[in-house]
């Protein structure tokens, strides 16, 4: 019978090798994961759990008992050290692994600062797992002085933890605005709002030029507009980047991230990708989305087509973030805009709603889950609502699916 090994134990992993077994394959499965954890979710990992919220046995996806009766062998605390795919085999520490079908759902890894300028001075974090937030806990202390490199969403959250733990934080953004890279000014202008009135210290245009350290532990950011900053500790938000060593060292074809057909296959005929680390034909190019969603669904897909349902994977992304008491909800890609509608503010509620011509693409909203939802049943549907009803508080938006 057919071995399915898949390497990587995270949301893309965890959705694999559940959706073989429940699709009914009959084979061994193997899912291996570098971290010594059942696997977990991330998103969490920036608010509840970073605020103690949230405990660590919340996080598991699903019990060490639902691998048991499903038989999928667990490694975990096993890092893989390279594949060979002549052999069909991959090689961790403890020895060696053969397979039928291989799936790499090997995720993402934090940009991190060059050691140059600081990036390995103690006091100097990024986030990605449990281990790096048990790390950087008792680094949240009210007075003291946090600087936050990079204005996405993950340094969002992070400040927003800080902030309200009454921290002193500073957010660098390189860009002339928090957000640029994923959303329009509207969006950037709400939430820079937010965070001011937080009392968070928003720099945009303001690079890092280095990190000054005494004793081995940084003390200071200097900027690259010669301010200096004092900093008792730095979180570093500047995106990840798609873990494809093993995929590249095996001779797999790379093409931002590990590049795959429309089924999830790699250019190995028995490899696969899903998740953080995959990018796959999209309208013409390629696309990689980094989402729990894209994850889950990316996941299940391949696992079908594993079991032989030849399918093509047609995205429908959605992705949201917490800060303060602001849910940020967002459906679609908005890549490609030429225009923006804005619905509201009703009391706590805005949305701003992302268009080509008369295309829908996107919206963001804010506080408000029935925009989100109706938006998001329109982009589902290919549908797209007028703009002047949008605008007008007077229309009840469920109306726009009729």
């Amino acid at each position: 019978m057919s071995h399915v090994v898949v390497i990587g134990a995270g949301q893309a992993g965890a959705a694999l090798v559940a959706r073989l077994r429940s699709g009914g394959h009959a084979g061994p499965v193997t899912l291996i994961g570098a971290e010594p954890l059942l696997p977990y979710q991330r998103p969490p990992l920036s608010k509840g759990y970073l605020l103690g919220q949230t405990g660590a046995d919340r996080l598991t996806l699903r019990s060490a008992d639902f691998y048991g009766e499903h038989d999928i062998a667990l490694r975990l605390g096993s890092p893989v050290s390279a594949i060979d795919p002549q052999a069909r085999t991959v090689f961790l520490e403890s020895g060696t692994i053969r397979y039928d079908d291989l799936v790499l759902a090997t995720g993402a890894v934090p940009r991190r600062l060059p050691a140059a300028i600081g990036g390995e001075l103690a006091g100097v974090y990024t986030l990605r797992s449990v281990a790096d937030v048990d790390g950087m806990r008792a680094e949240f202390r009210p007075g003291r002085r946090l600087v936050i490199v990079g204005g996405g969403y993950i340094g969002l959250e992070v400040a927003a933890v800080a902030a309200g733990l009454g921290l002193d934080v500073t957010v660098l953004e390189m860009a002339p605005r928090i957000l640029q890279r994923v959303a329009a000014p509207e969006t950037s202008d709400y939430f820079r709002a937010l965070h001011v009135a937080h009392g968070v210290n928003i720099l945009e245009s303001t690079g890092l030029d280095r990190l000054s350290a005494g004793a081995g532990h940084v003390t200071a950011a200097r900027l690259t507009d010669g301010r200096e900053i004092p900093a008792d500790f730095v979180i570093v938000g500047v995106g990840i980047l798609p873990d494809t060593r093993l995929a590249e060292a095996a001779g797999v074809v790379i093409d931002n991230g590990i590049r795959t057909d429309a089924h999830g296959r790699t250019s190995d005929p028995q490899i696969w990708a899903a998740g953080d680390c995959a990018s796959f034909p999209w309208q013409g190019g390629r696309l990689r989305l980094e989402s729990v969603q894209n994850a889950i669904d990316q996941a299940e897909l391949v696992a079908d087509n594993i079991l032989g349902a030849g399918k093509d994977y047609v995205p429908m992304p959605w992705f949201w973030s917490d800060q303060y008491d602001c849910k940020l909800q967002i459906a679609g890609l908005n890549s490609g805009y030429d225009r923006i509608v804005t619905r509201g503010p009703d009391g706590a509620a805005v949305s701003f709603w992302y268009f080509r011509g008369d295309r829908l693409l996107a919206v963001d909203a804010m506080n408000d889950s029935r925009a989100y939802m109706v938006g998001k049943r329109l982009l589902e549907t290919g549908r797209s609502p007028d703009a002047a009803a949008l605008r007008d508080p007077a229309t009840n938006l469920k109306t726009l699916l009729a």
